[in-house]
């Protein structure tokens, strides 16, 4: 039984270290549009520009350096940890601009994460892994 648990384990990392990198992937070649996006998105937020700015120029690269960590299996469980924070930003930031889509999205990828801490004594095929 075991042996499964850790099977759908790391699956479910490199489920979500896909997800992660091919967001920051397909990102970082677009970087000033996707910043120009994010401004327009919370030009109507509390949040200051220079903020969406920063986030926008920084978030490509968070998302493809955790999901290449969480493909390979390499620090997890703080790879796993900083996709978490990054999710409660993101639920933030939806929240800030009321788009309860998105935040509902992003609660799923909360749920995934939050699995994958509080199971990683499943974590068996990753380069980490202690034999």
């Amino acid at each position: 039984m075991k042996k499964h648990q850790q099977t759908a384990y790391a699956i479910l990392r490199i489920t979500m270290g896909v997800n992660f990198l091919a967001h920051g992937l397909v990102r970082l070649p677009k970087l000033n549009s996707f910043r120009d996006w994010m401004l327009n998105a919370f030009s109507k937020s509390i949040l200051p520009d220079w903020s969406v700015y920063a986030w926008a120029s920084v978030l490509p690269f968070l998302e493809f350096a955790i999901g290449f960590l969480l493909i390979i299996g390499w620090q997890t469980f703080r790879a796993t940890l900083a996709g978490a924070l990054i999710i409660i930003i993101l639920i933030f930031g939806s929240c800030m601009v009321e788009n309860w889509d998105w935040a509902a999205t992003q609660m799923v990828y909360a749920l995934f994460f939050y699995f994958l801490i509080s199971h990683i004594e499943n974590n068996s095929f990753a380069i980490d892994t202690k034999k």
